[in-house]
């Protein structure tokens, strides 16, 4: 837990510091700002409409009598992808990239897929069914 907690304090503020540097060194910092401005916006938009369509996905599974499995941790992608696309910063922005474009989540779906087979079978996630 605390190393998380290190890592969100602490690493990725200074890597997205050198980050902002780095773009602004090349860019300029005008041109910078904007670039954090227009990426969250597109990334706003792509969130939302990615969105809908796992969540008009999850209803038509559920609607056919299936568990939505693959698309709630869809779901978990796109939302936890909105937040660092929302988060200024553009390390975080290309993860959330990766995390809400389609053809780049079956990548993150699999490792939340295999931490959690994990967690289950140390007895740190219990699933209880009806």
């Amino acid at each position: 837990m605390w190393k998380w907690l290190f890592a969100v304090v602490v690493i990725v503020p200074a890597v997205e510091i050198f980050g902002f540097n780095f773009v602004a060194s090349r860019v300029g910092g005008g041109n910078t700002f904007l670039l954090t401005i227009v990426t969250s916006a597109i990334g706003m938009l792509m969130m939302r409409f990615e969105g809908r369509k796992v969540l008009e996905d999850s209803r038509a599974r559920m609607n056919a009598g299936q568990i939505p499995g693959r698309s709630m941790v869809d779901g978990l992608c796109v939302f936890l992808g909105g937040i660092l696309l929302v988060i200024p910063g553009f390390v975080t922005d290309i993860v959330g990239f990766t995390m809400v474009f389609p053809l780049t989540r079956p990548l993150y779906r699999f490792l939340i897929l295999k931490w959690l087979e994990r967690k289950m079978k140390n007895g740190k996630i219990t699933i209880y069914r009806r």
